[in-house]
């Protein structure tokens, strides 16, 4: 079964149709190679409220997966972490610290995302950079460990992936 996920671009020009959303759609598409089924895909002004009732909306679908690209910088409209922290039930700490360390292999404003990913009832959710460099370098940093943090989320598997268990 594939991974149900959505995508949600957080951009003011982007949601006034200024600027194309690039990061948006080079997410979608590495996520074909989980593989993944977009169920759900929206743009957004760089509004705290605006992003949660999108989020929520999309939690309807009961996603696998939400990975929201843009706000996550150190600027004054930069507010997508404030407006995902109050609706996670946890955050996945190494995730996070994952991307930004790939993210400093290649430039040192990596250490300034405030990239994170946390879990909303049986949902991963992913705030990566705007940028579609950033936001495809986050990803990539990941992708390896989805699956299988995914099924764990689901109960579907048990805590100790295959390839630690004792043969």
């Amino acid at each position: 079964m594939p991974t149900r996920a959505c995508v949600l671009t957080v951009s003011t020009k982007g949601a006034r149709g200024e600027r194309v959303d690039e990061s948006g759609e080079r997410l979608a598409e590495m996520l074909q190679r989980l593989p993944a089924e977009i169920v759900g895909r929206a743009v957004v002004t760089d509004d705290e409220e605006e992003i949660r009732t999108q989020v929520r909306r999309f939690l309807e679908a009961d996603p696998h997966l939400i990975v929201l690209t843009g706000g996550t910088g150190l600027g004054p409209r930069d507010k997508t972490p404030q407006a995902l922290e109050p609706m996670l039930d946890y955050q996945v700490p190494g995730m996070a610290e994952a991307m930004r360390a790939a993210g400093l292999r290649k430039t040192p404003h990596a250490m300034l995302s405030r990239s994170l990913a946390g879990v909303c009832g049986r949902t991963l959710v992913l705030a990566l950079p705007g940028s579609p460099r950033g936001a495809g370098d986050s990803l990539e940093a990941i992708m390896e460990a989805l699956p299988h943090g995914l099924r764990t989320l689901r109960g579907e598997v048990s805590d100790t992936p295959a390839a630690h268990r004792p043969s």
